[in-house]
């Protein structure tokens, strides 16, 4: 995990590219030995590498946006992503028609230029605090994950998106103490 502002810093001076981050980022959600699998729902991959690509070429002609400009973000399946069904980690869901616009935060992540890289499991309609998910499984902790110990809250997977290196960023909600647990 880096401070956003490290990152930033980086794209600012060149170090990285977006496209380079999202790549990496992709590569941590994608590895069959991590959990990628139990911590995203769905993966944007090619929305994400296009997103990546337009920031680098902004970048280039000297238009960024904001501090968010190229980072990766992780965004918790309990908010409307245009285009897809926010299932909210219940199957139940599943036959909802999908969001017709972004969520006004998930839009406004996009208008700083964050590239959003897929959304993130989580309790079942974000009532709980464990991480718990019998539909989408379980996100395990990073700190004892031979165990399988839960990271706890809510937002389990948009913490575990983090700490992992699958997002710079990760977006979660409070109902109960979720981001806070």
């Amino acid at each position: 995990m880096r401070p956003i502002a490290d990152i930033a810093k980086d794209l600012q001076e060149g170090a990285v590219t977006s496209r380079g981050l999202v790549e990496d980022a992709l590569a941590k959600i994608e590895d069959p030995a991590g959990e990628g699998s139990r911590t995203f729902i769905r993966v944007f991959r090619d929305a994400a590498v296009a997103a990546a690509d337009a920031s680098d070429r902004l970048r280039a002609v000297g238009m960024v946006p904001s501090p968010l400009a190229g980072i990766p973000v992780s965004i918790k399946d309990l908010c409307d992503v245009a285009g897809v069904t926010t299932y909210a980690g219940s199957r139940t869901r599943q036959n909802a028609p999908p969001a017709t616009r972004d969520a006004p935060v998930v839009a406004r992540l996009r208008a700083a230029g964050a590239v959003i890289v897929g959304t993130t499991n989580l309790t079942e309609f974000a009532v709980g605090g464990l991480g718990l998910n019998p539909h989408f499984g379980d996100c395990r902790n990073p700190y004892d994950r031979k165990t399988g110990r839960v990271p706890g809250g809510s937002s389990a997977g948009a913490a575990v998106s983090v700490t992992d290196g699958m997002a710079a960023m990760g977006l979660g909600t409070d109902t109960a103490g979720s981001v806070r647990i």
